[in-house]
């Protein structure tokens, strides 16, 4: 007896945004329905709304073409955004010294799963 998978996940790692500005928007969509959750990114004016919505089409796709769940009962189970690595980088300053600039990247998870009838 096999166990049915009903989960699918999608990851972007290293992705060139700060992890405090992509939860900001990854909030939004956790715990809603998948086209929801859409259209939410399609209309939120921020640099992590594309990002975000690449990834989680890319979770969807994993879903009906994996795992052939219905994409109509797909819901946002769980969206986190961890820290990436940081690129560090310097910038000069007055009397030849420098100030540090962190460059910040995230890996942005979702993982969609079919929601019970019920």
């Amino acid at each position: 007896m096999s166990e049915q998978i009903t989960e699918a996940r999608a990851t972007a790692k290293t992705v060139r945004i700060a992890p405090r500005k992509a939860r900001l928007v990854i909030d939004l969509i956790r715990g809603r329905n998948a086209a929801e959750a859409l259209a939410i990114l399609e209309f939120t004016p921020r640099a992590a709304s594309p990002i975000i919505s690449k990834v989680l089409k890319s979770a969807i796709a994993n879903a009906e073409h994996n795992y052939d769940l219905d994409v109509a009962n797909l819901i946002v189970t769980e969206a986190f955004v961890n820290e990436g690595p940081t690129m560090k980088r310097f910038r000069p300053r007055a009397k030849g010294s420098a100030s540090p600039i962190m460059k910040r990247t995230s890996h942005v998870t979702v993982v969609v799963s079919e929601q019970k009838e019920g």
